[in-house]
């Protein structure tokens, strides 16, 4: 596949800026003309509300309606993707850079400031929590270019492994189904996302404009480049395996974090069949997380090791991203481990001896 990268040139670049701008401002006017849920999200730092149009879903499959067409109407291929990845690459840092001092602009402009914070650090953390343009929240908006862009980058290495070979391995489809699977199940509770640290309490700024734009699309792909010239099928068992392996991981991440967020909603709610159990009223216990205190990073890294695994066992390099997962997950449950030991005293330590595994059931 080394042939079909094209080195990054003046000509790339300028066709890169084309694809890139073309491709996030049309998920832009989509945002803001297509219809979308209206949900009301969780109280900001200051006590207020706010509502949000969540046209996630709808931008995906729009996604797959104007792909699908293009592609057996026009013989459209995405492997240009890949031909030009590093002049893509290239633009989107710079994307990110523009964006970020834009924001930070406007943010001064507007009196908004990160309390105690220099410019540098503001620069990464972001002056305002929930900038808009043109009646589009843009935190929530930058998930639809991050992960709906994951899926093209993906999509791609089938397209070239098609092109180069004309063949798709069962891998491949694995690969391209399970980020099918992973971005439906995210898209059809979007609201969850109201719920999460990013939304209710990081401002935006380069940390997360450039792990929407860059860090996501990128790195999360990574396991494809293994699989393009790899035309050697996986065997039934194989594949049939790793589905399932990849099904069970999927369904303890998302139906944990749903549970939590229905219970966040109405403490009333009904988990498994049963109303909600909690240890003092607000620490949940019923359904997964009566299992382990944080089994939803469980699940998140068994769903990021099935991407791996996809690519076989010739590299270490599609592993860095859920042994970096599993890495960061473990501190971070450690940490918040703490932080609600200092809060609840005695009620946590109740709670944690009826929820006695933090991540991994029986290990840890």
């Amino acid at each position: 596949m080394e042939t079909l990268i094209l080195p990054v040139t003046p000509a790339t670049l300028a066709t890169a800026a084309v694809m890139v701008l073309g491709f996030v401002a049309a998920l832009f006017v989509g945002a803001i003309l297509l219809p979308g849920l209206e949900r009301e999200g969780y109280p900001q730092p200051d006590g207020t509300r706010r509502t949000y149009k969540l046209t996630g879903m709808t931008l995906f499959f729009l996604t797959h309606i104007v792909l699908g067409v293009a592609t057996i109407r026009f013989g459209v291929t995405l492997t240009p993707i890949l031909s030009h990845f590093w002049s893509i690459l290239i633009v989107a840092n710079a994307i990110a850079v523009i964006a970020t001092v834009a924001l930070f602009v406007r943010g001064r402009r507007r009196g908004a400031r990160c309390a105690g914070a220099s410019t540098l650090k503001e620069l990464w953390m972001g002056s305002e929590l929930n900038p808009t343009w043109l009646g589009v929240d843009l935190k929530m908006f930058l998930y639809q270019p991050s992960l709906i862009g994951v899926y093209l980058v993906v999509l791609s290495f089938a397209y070239a492994q098609r092109d180069l070979h004309g063949t798709i391995t069962p891998q491949m489809a694995c690969l391209v189904a399970f980020w099918f699977a992973y971005l439906f199940t995210h898209y059809v509770k979007e609201e969850f996302m109201l719920s999460t640290w990013d939304i209710l309490s990081e401002n935006l700024g380069f940390m997360l404009v450039w792990g929407d734009l860059v860090y996501v699309p990128f790195l999360y792909s990574l396991p494809g480049w293994w699989l393009v010239d790899r035309v050697a099928p996986y065997s039934t068992l194989q594949w049939a395996s790793l589905s399932a392996f990849f099904a069970v991981a999927l369904w303890i991440f998302r139906d944990a974090n749903w549970q939590k967020e229905r219970f966040k909603r109405d403490r009333g709610v009904a988990i498994w069949g049963r109303p909600a159990e909690t240890v003092g009223g607000s620490l949940l216990v019923s359904g997964w997380w009566g299992v382990a205190r944080k089994i939803n990073y469980a699940g998140e890294i068994g769903v990021y090791v099935a991407f791996a695994a996809t690519a076989g066992a010739v590299s270490i390099v599609p592993y860095l991203l859920p042994l970096s997962l599993l890495v960061l997950l473990t501190q971070r449950a450690a940490r918040d481990d703490r932080k609600c030991r200092a809060k609840y005293g005695d009620l946590w330590r109740e709670y944690c001896a009826r929820v006695r595994y933090r991540i991994f059931p029986f290990v840890y």
